[in-house]
């Protein structure tokens, strides 16, 4: 099977730049001219709402918000922070649900890498780690998707030194009774997104090979915890 394309743009990549990276590079797969493409990269502080977000989950200072063709809710994107945007054809029957449970478990394993235990919670989606005594978990990387004609689009961010201000000012991913944390904050060091990406790439690269030969890397992490309605899931 081809190795999937690799795009790490220089510097902070502007979020509509990437969004239109996102549709050229879907396009590419869908007309079987790329096997499939990762986009690694920094974004400019941003907020965006997926197509549930609700009105109160919006920035209470009045910031602005970009919508997005994503499932899920409203999130901040920016410097600190790794977003990967696995461009990829789903196996058939398309199971957006498992692919979801893949990216899960390359952000546990990135955590992992740097010493930080992230784990599932029951019902909601991405990877938390653990409150200090008993305290809620704290969410460290979010999944947000689209799919269309069998191929995927947006995907995951982790949260590695960046300030957790912006969420300050949001419901984020309309969850109001837990927090956000970053691998730095959780592993007492900093964990920069130089760190993980090599490792995030390794892992996106095993979840695509084994999506597609029947040994997911999550195959071992249980069963779903939440199912979306549609082929889209939250962030």
């Amino acid at each position: 099977m081809p190795e999937l394309d690799i795009v790490r743009p220089s510097g902070l990549l502007d979020h509509a730049e990437g969004l239109a990276l996102q549709r050229a590079l879907h396009a590419d797969v869908v007309a079987g001219r790329s096997p499939g493409a990762v986009v690694l990269c920094e974004h400019p502080s941003v907020y965006t709402a997926g197509r549930r977000t609700e009105p109160s989950d919006l920035p209470t200072d009045g910031s602005p918000v970009v919508d997005v063709d994503r499932g899920g809710r409203i999130t901040w994107h920016g410097p600190g922070q790794l977003v990967a945007y696995p461009i990829v054809r789903l196996a058939e029957p398309l199971d957006v649900v498992a692919w979801v449970r893949d990216l899960e478990q390359v952000i546990v394993d990135a955590a992992a890498a740097v010493g930080v235990l992230a784990e599932r919670v029951p019902g909601r989606s991405g990877a938390w780690v653990p409150g200090p005594a008993g305290a809620p978990h704290a969410k460290v990387g979010a999944i947000g998707l689209h799919v269309a004609e069998g191929v995927t689009s947006h995907g995951l961010a982790i949260n590695c030194t960046n300030s957790l201000d912006a969420y300050a000012a949001i419901v984020p991913c309309g969850i109001s009774d837990a927090g956000v944390s970053t691998l730095s904050r959780a592993a007492g060091r900093t964990v920069t997104v130089d760190e993980i990406v090599p490792v995030v790439l390794d892992r996106l690269r095993a979840a695509e090979r084994g999506m597609h030969s029947g040994h997911r890397i999550s195959s071992a992490a249980g069963t779903p915890t939440t199912t979306p309605a549609r082929q889209e899931t939250l962030v």
